[in-house]
């Protein structure tokens, strides 16, 4: 049976690294996009995927957000009202890695709120890193109907152990269709030291294309975790400087006043 309101993202993920060594990665991967409030049904209808549940595949609210197991979506709609933005009952949907067998590791999740006329209002970044830290950066979309979404704001959460926290981010978000495309361009005084992407093609979400997920992307999770370290290994052997890990953000999620500088919007084109 497919599920209309969730969808499955096979795609490539590719990382290049320009300071201060050169270095590029690049792996096949998928992603799940799931609607927030029909997670209850997706749970209901597949025998492949469960709620909170063990399975196959899996979404568990503590892997997200506050980490603490309570439902997602109360929480995201305090962080939005916190930035002044109100859905009015519109649609969050998530784009992220599932669990696998009742593993899971994400390092970059993005949150959908959509306002009820159908409007994109915010996209939340949710950040994880290998040490157990997470961080959140909250921020408005200036153009609500725009098939593409540019963002900006500042670092502030230590990802990498060789690259420090400054500069930051400018963000490129192809909205969920039949495509997904995310570019995440990390820039300094200097200009940019790292760009990441990934862009895939989308799938209705049903048991048999998670079972062929499976069989075409067998411990995906434990893939991902393993080739962080894998590639973190060969950055150090490159030679790449060690970055100190300092103290995490005081508050878990940045809320950022405005999704773009518009001086700086033809320069992010580029």
């Amino acid at each position: 049976m497919t599920m209309a309101r969730g969808g499955i993202y096979h795609g490539t993920v590719i990382h290049t690294r320009l300071r201060p060594v050169r270095h590029r990665l690049r792996y096949r991967i998928f992603y799940l996009l799931l609607d927030l409030d029909d997670l209850p049904a997706l749970h209901g209808r597949s025998r492949l995927f469960s709620h909170n549940r063990l399975n196959l595949f899996s979404f568990h609210d503590r892997d997200h957000g506050p980490r603490d197991g309570r439902p997602l979506r109360p929480w995201i709609d305090d962080r939005l009202r916190e930035a002044g933005i109100d859905l009015a009952g519109g649609s969050i949907s998530v784009l992220c890695l599932p669990r696998v067998l009742g593993y899971g590791f994400n390092p970059l999740s993005i949150f959908f709120c959509h306002h009820a006329d159908g409007r994109l209002m915010a996209l939340l970044h949710e950040v994880s890193n290998t040490f157990g830290q997470w961080h959140g950066y909250l921020i408005p979309v200036d153009d609500g109907n725009a098939p593409v979404v540019r963002q900006q704001c500042d670092k502030a959460f230590y990802v990498s152990p060789f690259i420090p926290v400054s500069g930051e981010y400018r963000f490129r978000v192809l909205r969920p269709g039949q495509q997904i495309g995310v570019t995440i361009c990390q820039r300094d005084s200097d200009g940019p030291r790292l760009v990441a992407s990934l862009v895939g093609q989308r799938a209705p979400l049903t048991d048999r294309t998670l079972a062929a997920a499976a069989a075409w992307y067998p411990w995906l999770t434990v893939k991902v975790i393993a080739g962080i370290h894998w590639e973190a290994l060969k950055l150090w052997l490159k030679g790449a400087p060690f970055v100190r890990r300092p103290p995490a953000p005081e508050s878990p999620v940045s809320i950022i006043a405005r999704s773009y500088a518009s001086a700086d919007q033809e320069k992010i084109r580029a």
